[in-house]
């Protein structure tokens, strides 16, 4: 992928938009809502460990985790748009138990988006989960080819067109403005939201060799994210971080310990990597 230097642009800056004491409040309380999550996820994680598959959850359970996990991971990195959606909010509601909730609604429709990703997800885990069951020498050749799906779309059109949205969304919440007032709060959120899957599955893909409940993963991809969308350098940052994906890919094929999410709880592997 080619980068010129409207790439490169500066990302959206909703301090621009908002009163400082406005903008103070609302970061804060999605900053608090992220960590909270955050909080939740790794006590959970501490009781499941890292194992490959949906280590035994259903889809009700798998989606609620999810939906925890995408509110630490993508709250701190959306709060741009969702601060600069809440300002137009503002214009245009009278209270604030009305603006309250017509931002509850897009944060619902954002998550939404997610949640339908994560029904992909749940099947993705379950089915690579029963393959290394019955065959746990394919860990390796699924682990090096999820690092090197994820790596190849960070160089991808797709990826460069969602980026592009998620890092200066203006013309595209201009236009959201449009839509009949009828959830329209709900379907902008959504909307978004589905650039924010665009721009990010393939870095959610890696969770599945490297386990949907390792922290330290789930850290990484986040800041990953943050940095992507709000650095001005975040497009180059992009590339980098793919074409170390592409390094992993190739390792992971030699070095299985690269792969914990893709290892049986009884393999000879695992008791290798306890302390």
């Amino acid at each position: 992928m080619r980068l010129d230097r409207k790439a490169l642009s500066p990302p959206l800056r909703p301090a621009n938009l908002l009163s400082a004491r406005q903008f103070a409040f609302a970061w804060s309380v999605m900053a608090s809502i992220a960590l909270l999550a955050w909080v939740l996820v790794v006590d959970q994680a501490r009781d499941m460990g890292v194992e490959p598959g949906t280590m035994g959850m259903g889809v009700p359970l798998f989606l609620l985790l999810w939906l925890v996990m995408m509110i630490a991971m993508m709250f701190p990195s959306v709060a741009p748009v969702a601060l600069t959606w809440a300002r137009a909010i503002g214009r245009q509601s009278p209270t604030g138990v009305v603006r309250v909730a017509r931002t509850a609604q897009f944060v619902g429709g954002y998550l939404l988006a997610w949640t339908a990703f994560g029904l992909i997800a749940y099947g993705l885990l379950a089915g690579t989960g029963a393959l290394v069951d019955k065959h746990p020498g394919a860990g390796r050749w699924i682990g090096a080819g999820a690092f090197l799906v994820a790596g190849l779309y960070q160089f991808g059109p797709w990826k460069d067109l969602c980026l592009r949205h998620c890092r200066s969304p203006m013309g595209q919440l201009v236009r959201y403005a449009g839509f009949r007032p009828r959830a329209r709060d709900l379907r902008v959120g959504a909307y978004h939201g589905a650039y924010c899957v665009g721009c990010c599955w393939g870095l959610m893909v890696v969770l599945v060799p490297l386990g949907v409940m390792n922290v330290l993963a789930m850290a990484a991809v986040a800041v990953v994210i943050f940095m992507e969308k709000l650095w001005r350098l975040g497009p180059v940052f992009s590339q980098v971080v793919g074409a170390a994906f592409l390094v992993l890919a190739a390792l992971s094929l030699f070095q299985p310990w690269l792969l914990p999410g893709l290892i049986p709880p009884q393999s000879p592997m695992t008791e290798m990597l306890r302390p």
